[in-house]
């Protein structure tokens, strides 16, 4: 019996189609009757209509034999990044937030062009949920039926709810129960998204997603009927799916009103089809237990990703950009290089063969010399070698010697061996399916690679993963384990992502787990734990017409015209060409430093170096500060030298876990709550400015924003001069002084305070504040006891904001110039200290106890082959081959060993001294929670303040005797006091 399946995929440049019998799979030809390849037309539904009326006539097949007809698109995306006005909508966003997320805006990180576009109205009501699952506040009827009105009164469709902590509502109790309510009071004719059925935690992203999701549902529902009255046309009954980003299928009606999680199902479609095409699911069991490695080599990049045992595309990192807007939904992780058939082949003056990364491109025919150009192409070299019958052979006899070709062959198999090595998960050899047309160019040997696939209908992988798409569940949940048996839960949650993916139309027989992931909460103290788990499964034949059945809602015509905007919202800025060589901060008159939002940038960038692997992201505190700017806040900052000594200044951060605040956005009234009951028990009435704790990661943000609130100063300078985990590890703390660490204040949004006022030692103060603090949902404002401008001076570390600055600059000239290699040398000219390692990532080990993150990342050498240009130029320490470089951490690194392969180590830097690790691609510090194998970094060490490392107070608090290490202090050099932004730039006296 036939099982047929019509696969198509719509690319950029062409559309494949491709007809399958699923019942012939054991076939060498794998089941394919007939595939197509033409370039894409305007108007997709033709694209796709002529693809499925060509394959139905080669394999000579009754459209009423075919069982599915699954399609692939990069139309939705589109719309988004070509910012058509014609295809995107105004869209109106509610927040269930209670007094929660309103310092961190809707539409806050938007490019200013497609804010424009988007805005069309912002809401708050209480609502969301906290960590544990409890409420914040329950939803207000009334407030909801407030917004309507006004929602009305702006004739928007497209409406978008989002609940704190939302995907942890199994109840229904937060935006399903606000949907019904909105959908009641506006009717049928809007559309209404709930952000919990399109992301995954993380607030902003997962917002930002159902925003650029809300923007296209109209289009996207004239998309699908388009698509629905081809089939008609072609005579095809049965069901229409599309294809996601993480390779598994939606209902047509499904991808109409979530068309965001079709935006980039071509690159994982192209994977699982090549896995298809190779029969890697015919091997025998245990042969498929590991990662697979695809390689789609077109003309002009190779973009390489992997395929997990669950046959499914690993996933990229937590945040991905789509035109310019961060997200949070499934995208596959890939990494591309500029190599392919039509990449260019030179010899420069020393002799060295390159091959790329620029191209001839579609132009290969023209201008490659097989087809009589007059360009050296990897094509060349392929057919040269014998390796490829393309062009005419003769035409590179007497141009291409031997060596050249075999030259060139070797770079492109460096390069190859490089990227696949970036990709893998373990050092043993992986199998790479080599895919796409520019994969003649290849060799058949790969060091790393065990074996290579070359799948046949290589071209056309696209649409054979299409066709032989899954289905899936997922549930991505927090589970509070306090109490409850660990195997019990999991075992709940697995059943509910099997009975998702048989809800999603999955055969209940060939529907299995597929993966779980276990990741426990940081700084949490009620064993907080998040849990992902996926099944999959194929489509079940036999209802799957049922499973197609809902109906595509559709808003009436007249309300589809899409003009564009008329006017320029306030909220909107042009954007800004930020040169950062050229550019000079502002000092006024008085000395102050007014900050830009390009100076935000850079001491952003700057924090997250001094936070040493730990401090939390930066981000969500800088974009608060923008938005005070553009409110018409001034955010200044001082030098110690020019305030009185005896002048106050407040202490604020924050306290509690980073999977919290990135999504219990902050409400604003923590930090001043907690400052309010703090100086009211201690009677202090002036405030003239404000300090951080720590300057490393996140709270080197959080001071500036209370500077703005209080239009007070902020001191260029904090208490720590890094990052550290505990609350007592600040300087005011380690030399236990008056105030040091308490009296103190806790404070969340809802109107809860409570004020320390003594303590046996600064360390309960962190211990008893922790537990509070998870008690008010694992976030919380702190202030303690403000201190003078000479106490600050000297229990703590001046000029550290102009370090973040000056750090941040020099990452964002490197890249300006795209120079990677000298971000570390130039970090190194800001502050005495080492390049100590550049190599990859060979092992990570983590755990969590206590609340903290601890573990341990191994590092290996670049060898020679794999030596490139982000690895030149810097003095190393003596370093062999075969030598390791291993750092422990507790949330934030604490040493550096150089382990020898004799058994014997030598310690390269610890604690106090700052050590970060850069990401060699981007120069971007990396987090211990973003450590995984195959990552190139550089690892440098920055000298301590002498506070710190010569004295014994503080090497009892900060240094490696405190976390448990039994190993002397080794510094990487003599501390130097970073230069003032204010002084350079300022005006002269």
């Amino acid at each position: 019996m036939s099982l047929l399946r019509i696969g198509v995929d719509v690319g950029g440049t062409n559309t494949d189609g491709v007809l399958i019998d699923v019942a012939r799979s054991n076939e060498p030809s794998r089941g394919i009757l007939a595939h197509f390849k033409a370039p894409t037309t305007p108007n997709v539904s033709e694209g796709i209509e002529l693809a499925v009326r060509t394959v139905l006539d080669e394999a000579k097949c009754d459209p009423k034999q075919i069982t599915s007809l699954t399609i692939g698109t990069t139309h939705f995306i589109n719309a988004v990044l070509e910012q058509d006005v014609r295809r995107l909508q105004k869209v109106a966003v509610v927040r269930l937030c209670g007094p929660y997320t309103r310092k961190v805006p809707p539409f806050i990180d938007f490019p200013p062009h497609l804010r424009d576009i988007m805005l069309g109205y912002i809401g708050y009501v209480d609502g969301g949920l906290q960590i544990d699952g409890s409420e914040i506040l329950p939803i207000s009827e009334a407030q909801l039926l407030e917004q309507c009105a006004h929602i009305k009164a702006l004739g928007l469709k497209n409406i978008v709810l989002v609940g704190v902590f939302s995907t942890l509502d199994t109840e229904g109790s937060q935006e399903l129960r606000a949907r019904e309510i909105v959908q009641r009071e506006m009717g049928e004719g809007v559309n209404v998204v709930c952000s919990s059925e399109v992301g995954q935690i993380g607030l902003l992203e997962r917002e930002n997603a159902s925003i650029l999701n809300a923007s296209i549902l109209t289009f996207a529902q004239r998309t699908m009927r388009g698509f629905k009255r081809a089939m008609q046309r072609l005579g095809l009954t049965c069901p229409l799916f599309l294809t996601q980003n993480d390779g598994t299928l939606t209902t047509a009606a499904k991808a109409a009103s979530l068309p965001i999680r079709t935006f980039a199902s071509g690159q994982t479609n192209s994977m699982r089809g090549a896995s298809y095409l190779a029969g890697l699911d015919l091997r025998k069991e245990g042969a498929v237990g590991k990662s697979v490695i695809v390689c789609d080599v077109g003309g002009t990049t190779c973009d390489v990703g992997v395929l997990l045992p669950s046959g499914f595309p690993r996933q990229a990192a937590a945040y991905i950009e789509v035109g310019g807007v961060r997200t949070s939904f499934a995208m596959p992780d890939l990494l591309s290089i500029g190599l392919g058939g039509g990449s260019r082949v030179r010899v420069d003056a020393e002799g060295k063969t390159t091959v790329g990364p620029d191209s001839v491109g579609h132009w290969i025919t023209r201008d490659a010399l097989v087809f009589g150009g007059d360009v050296l192409t990897g094509t060349d070299v392929a057919v040269a070698l014998g390796r490829a019958d393309v062009g005419d052979a003769s035409k590179i006899a007497d141009v291409v010697s031997r060596e050249l070709a075999e030259s060139a062959q070797a770079t492109i198999k460096k390069l190859l061996e490089n990227v696949i090595d970036r990709m893998k998960t373990t050092p043993e050899d992986a199998t790479v399916l080599m895919v796409g047309g520019g994969s003649i160019i290849v060799p058949d040997q790969l060091e790393g690679v065990g074996e290579i696939l070359r799948p046949p209908f290589f071209g056309v992988a696209n649409a054979v993963g299409a066709a032989m798409a899954k289905v899936a569940g997922e549930v991505d949940t927090i589970e509070i384990l306090q109490g409850k048996n660990l195997a019990d839960v999991l075992e709940r949650i697995k059943k509910e992502a099997v009975a998702r993916a048989i809800m999603a139309g999955g055969d209940p027989n060939r529907v299995s787990v597929v993966d779980v992931q276990n990741l426990p909460v940081q700084y949490v103290t009620n064993q907080a734990t998040r849990i992902i788990v996926k099944a999959t499964g194929e489509l079940s034949m036999s209802d799957s017409g049922a499973v197609d059945g809902e109906e595509i809602k559709m808003i009436p015509e007249e309300d589809e015209v899409v003009e564009p905007p008329k006017t320029v919202l306030s909220l909107a800025r042009e954007e800004v060409t930020f040169d950062v060589e050229s550019y000079r901060p502002y000092i006024n008159e008085k000395k102050e430093w007014i900050l830009s939002e390009q100076d935000l940038e850079l001491i952003a960038l700057g924090t997250f170096v001094l936070g040493t692997g730990g401090g939390g992201t930066p981000y969500p505190p800088m974009l608060i500060c923008k938005e005070l700017i553009r409110e018409g806040k001034v955010i200044k900052v001082v030098d110690a030298e020019d305030v009185p000594e005896d002048a106050l200044f407040a202490r604020a951060c924050f306290m509690g876990s980073p999977s919290v605040s990135c999504e219990r956005l902050p409400a604003g009234t923590e930090i001043t709550t907690a400052m309010k009951a703090l100086t009211d028990h201690v009677g202090i009435s002036k405030i003239s400015g404000t300090i951080s704790d720590e300057i490393g990661g996140g709270n080197g943000i959080v001071p500036l924003i209370l500077a703005a609130e209080l239009d007070v100063p902020a001191m260029d300078g904090d208490l720590m001069g890094r990052a550290y985990p505990n609350m007592n590890q600040c300087l005011p703390g380690a030399f236990k002084i008056p105030g040091g660490v308490f009296p103190a204040a806790l404070a969340d949004g809802v109107g809860n305070s409570l004020v320390m006022h003594s303590a046996q030692t600064p360390r309960q103060v962190e211990i008893i504040f922790r537990n509070i603090c998870t008690t008010m949902g694992s976030r919380a404002g702190v202030s303690v006891v403000p201190l003078t401008r000479k106490q600050c001076q000297d229990y703590g570390v001046v000029r550290t904001v102009s370090q973040a600055w000056r750090i941040g600059k020099a990452i964002t000239l490197s890249r300006q110039q795209n120079d990677f290699k000298s971000i570390p040398r130039r970090i190194l000219e800001l502050q005495n200290g080492k390049c100590l390692f550049i190599g990859k990532i060979v092992d990570v080990q983590r755990e969590v106890r206590a609340g903290f993150t601890w573990g341990q990342v191994t590092i290996a050498p670049l060898q020679d082959d794999e030596q490139d240009e982000t690895s030149l130029g810097i003095d190393l320490p003596a370093c062999g081959p075969d030598d390791k470089l291993t750092i422990p951490f507790q949330n934030e690194n604490l040493a550096a060993f150089l382990n020898k392969p004799d058994g014997s180590r030598e310690i390269l830097i610890t604690v106090p001294d700052l050590l970060s690790v850069l990401d060699s691609q981007s120069g971007a510090n990396l987090g211990t929670q973003e450590y995984r194998y195959g990552l190139r970094v550089t690892v440098i060490g920055l000298a301590g303040d002498p506070k710190w490392t010569t004295t014994k107070e503080g090497m009892e608090t900060g240094g490696p005797g405190y976390f448990g290490l039994d190993i002397p202090f080794v510094s990487v050099g003599t501390y130097r006091q970073p230069k003032s932004v204010i002084r350079e730039y300022g005006p002269s006296v």
